[in-house]
């Protein structure tokens, strides 16, 4: 009778078949896990954009207003003006594009934000061993945290750009018309566009694909560097909170943190990615609205304004109302997101 010839032992075969089983296992975990990053972050991102875009069409408004002569004095007055010109459902206006986007820049932060730690952790992760944690054998240290927050916003930007630019089109475009000084007491003129889809159309046929991506850089730097201060932030408030419950029994861990404590970290967390690059997103948000703004203004041989770039943009502001000009709408923002992030993390570990 033939005997198969095997190069290895059948211990060795026993154990390649038990390491191949456990292999399966992580990557079905992973998967899994993967899912339910991206059903909650999607959840979670539509339940915060709801409370937040009132406020984000306020912001979008006072950052992309006329530097030389602002229409609005300030967040409540623009608030007011809104409400009177536009109705209250005008906060809302352009909502349908940046709530789909909201769900896929959750689900892509939060899925990214695993997968980055989980790349971190096999190559190159310095784990943090003042902390300890029995649903994580090798925590991370914050910075490395950090890093996957950014990376998570690298690819959360390539989708964001041509959602945001979308979006901010929609918000500002019924006030074009007071760009200019001599057009400030003249009637509200009809939108330019009836929704997404309508904006979606002129770029497309203007610019090609490539117009869906104008302000892709300011999105890229708010979005890495906002990234890493929101996921950041985030865990090392609750690995704070986690130090002081252990202080009475060692074995808390994250999942043992109460709803507002969950909501403390969100809400410090949001303010901490609004705030940290919010030039970026001021420059941003002039840049993909001013088309719009300046359809009005002509230059003396009658062409329309040109488009600038993001260097020219950050100048212009500088130079017209220095540093404060960079932060304009910031006080809104970071008030915004305090609720807003609060309910997202609160959402995702529901």
């Amino acid at each position: 009778m033939a005997h198969s010839y095997s190069p290895f032992p059948e211990s060795k075969l026993t154990d390649l078949a038990v390491s191949a089983q456990e292999s399966k296992v992580i990557i079905s975990e992973k998967n899994e896990q993967s899912l339910k990053d991206l059903v909650f972050g999607s959840m979670a991102g539509v339940a915060g954009k709801f409370v937040e875009f009132p406020f984000d069409t306020v912001k979008v408004r006072l950052q992309t207003q006329p530097l030389d002569h602002p229409i609005f004095k300030g967040p409540l007055d623009c608030f007011r003006q809104t409400i009177r010109n536009e109705g209250f459902l005008g906060l809302y206006n352009g909502l349908s594009s940046p709530l789909v986007g909201s769900m896929l820049e959750n689900a892509i932060l939060f899925v990214g934000y695993r997968r980055a730690q989980d790349m971190l952790r096999e190559f190159v992760a310095v784990p943090d061993n003042n902390h300890t944690s029995g649903a994580d054998p090798a925590p991370l240290s914050i910075p490395m945290l950090c890093l996957s927050g950014a990376i998570s916003g690298v690819f959360a930007s390539m989708v964001l750009t041509p959602i945001e630019l979308v979006k901010c089109k929609l918000q500002v475009q019924q006030i074009g018309h007071l760009y200019t000084r001599d057009m400030k007491s003249a009637p509200m003129p009809k939108a330019l566009h009836n929704g997404p889809l309508s904006v979606i159309k002129a770029i497309y046929t203007q610019h090609g694909v490539r117009g869906f991506y104008l302000g892709h850089l300011p999105t890229f730097l708010r979005e890495t560097g906002g990234g890493a201060a929101w996921f950041g932030s985030y865990e090392a408030v609750c690995r704070f909170l986690i130090s002081r419950k252990q202080l009475k029994a060692p074995e808390v861990t994250q999942a043992d943190l109460t709803a507002p404590h969950l909501m403390a970290a969100g809400a410090l967390a949001g303010m901490a990615y609004n705030f940290v690059l919010f030039p970026a997103d001021c420059i941003k948000s002039h840049m993909q609205t001013q088309d719009v703004l300046r359809s009005h203004q002509r230059l003396s041989n009658g062409s329309i304004a040109t488009q600038q770039g993001f260097l020219a943009i950050g100048r212009e502001i500088f130079r017209s109302e220095g540093i404060l000009g960079l932060y304009r709408g910031c006080g809104i923002t970071v008030a915004r997101s305090a609720p807003s992030s609060a309910i997202i993390f609160l959402t995702y570990n529901a």
